[in-house]
């Protein structure tokens, strides 16, 4: 029987993807931007944030050029803003260290926001180096493949599979692959209903010969998310809505929202407090729920229409409704003001 790897390899050539928008070239740069917006994000959602991100900054010294508010408008939606932030600042210090993206996965993994399996695929892909690969879809082939029980989010599971994804790397075509194996994840053998009889690797893989594909790999164990409540005020004053920047880290770090206070709290009395505006009409818009990974926030939305207001406070801007989607927003709240904008 032929390797494991040149199964993978002839199936990738033949079947695998070939004409995505990071695919054209082995530049360093667009292939280390794809496997960030990859993380957590499926293909299908990442095209058109790609396509829009390198049609503004093509390459690194346009994207280290750029200013912070610019790199996460165009991420605004993707979600995980740390992506977007650590990216821009990974370009400043690869420009300011000369232009040379590094091309050994160990100088790769030291960029911000890059682990050692995006640093091996970024390495593989741009260079050519032979190092193994270990994101969710190759966690999947491989312990079907081999049978490994547990989730692959445990320690010890994980240390297994990359034993076992270092085991299996060829000699040659380290780039078809790597791509062969997180094509063979995305296409074929999916969470649920894999497409186990057009597998390059099914007579060996030990979830299929055993009927173990719905066990196999293990999920993460279930978790109950805590939940929490918020108001979120839409300020207007003079057709303008008020947003405020974000500290740099925590949730939606650097990103522009809408003013909160507790869920119990009074808007109007809020708005005259912090700001020291006085609110002429109030109105409760329907709720809102957004999850993230450890919790899920329930929105209430209250519109206030100001009193003319006098100042302006550093961490504010005030846009008028239309100008308000091209601003860096975090989902949640564009999905408010395109409600509004509806409205």
């Amino acid at each position: 029987m032929k390797s494991f790897a040149s199964r993978i390899i002839r199936w990738q050539r033949h079947h695998g993807r070939h004409t995505l928008p990071w695919q054209t070239s082995r530049n360093p740069y667009p292939i280390w931007l794809s496997e960030i917006m990859l993380q957590q994000t499926q293909v299908a959602t990442v095209i058109p944030y790609f396509v829009r991100f390198v049609a503004r900054f093509p390459d690194l010294p346009s994207l280290a050029a750029a200013h912070e508010d610019e790199v996460l408008a165009l991420w605004s939606g993707l979600g995980y803003y740390s992506r977007a932030r650590n990216l821009h600042a990974a370009a400043r210090t690869i420009v300011a260290q000369g232009g040379d993206f590094p091309a050994s996965p160990g100088a790769i993994a030291q960029l911000p926001g890059v682990g050692r399996s995006t640093a091996a695929a970024i390495a593989a892909l741009a260079f050519g180096q032979p190092c193994a690969i270990l994101d969710g879809n190759v966690k999947r082939v491989l312990a079907r493949h081999a049978g490994i029980a547990g989730w692959p989010g445990h320690k010890q599971t994980e240390a297994a599979l990359w034993q076992l994804a270092e085991s299996y790397l060829p000699h040659t075509a380290i780039e078809a692959y790597t791509q062969g194996m997180m094509d063979l994840g995305a296409l074929v053998c999916t969470r649920s209903q894999p497409a186990c009889a057009t597998c390059p690797v099914n007579t060996d893989c030990i979830a299929h010969t055993q009927h173990r594909t719905a066990e196999l790999p293990a999920p993460r164990p279930k978790k109950t998310l805590p939940e929490k409540q918020v108001q979120m005020l839409l300020l207007f004053d003079r057709g303008e809505l008020m947003l405020e920047k974000r500290p740099s880290h925590g949730i939606w770090g650097g990103l522009w929202s809408l003013p909160e206070l507790a869920f119990d709290a009074d808007p109007a009395i809020h708005c005259r407090n912090r700001f020291g505006f006085t609110a002429l009409t109030q109105q409760v818009l329907p709720q809102l729920s957004h999850s993230f990974t450890h919790f899920k926030l329930h929105i209430r939305p209250v519109r206030l229409q100001l009193m003319p207001r006098h100042t302006d406070s550093p961490g504010q801007a005030w846009l008028p409704l239309a100008d308000v989607l091209d601003a860096a927003l975090p989902a949640p709240v564009r999905k408010l003001v395109t409600q509004l904008d509806g409205n």
